[in-house]
């Protein structure tokens, strides 16, 4: 019944910017930590970054200094603001709650050229 939506992804070239939106229903934000994981064609999916309900934050080493996530409660909503894109970032992405309770929505393409 609780799901995730994630959409905002697309193609840009190397060194744009997308922002991506998570949207889930109300329960999902009752769970302390969520975050958005990505997994490139022939690559196993990788944690990208977290974030708790008081904003507390965590980076992959890949992705620090250039991606930023974020959380509205009220709006049931988490986003993922990636700057300065790079070919390597070509991934789908996805939400995820700590739990795993949520099943893995359907992701969203994120496909950076050079």
């Amino acid at each position: 019944q609780v799901q995730f939506v994630e959409s905002g992804g697309g193609l840009v070239q190397a060194g744009g910017s997308l922002r991506l939106s998570c949207a889930a229903s109300g329960s999902t934000f009752s769970i302390n930590v969520i975050g958005w994981y990505r997994q490139a064609p022939g690559k196993q999916r990788e944690l990208v970054a977290t974030i708790s309900r008081s904003g507390y934050t965590n980076y992959a080493d890949s992705v620090k200094g250039r991606f930023t996530i974020s959380r509205d409660n009220a709006k049931n909503t988490m986003y993922l603001q990636m700057n300065s894109l790079k070919p390597d970032d070509t991934a789908v992405y996805y939400c995820r709650d700590s739990t795993g309770y949520i099943p893995w929505g359907q992701g969203t393409q994120v496909t950076v050229s050079a």
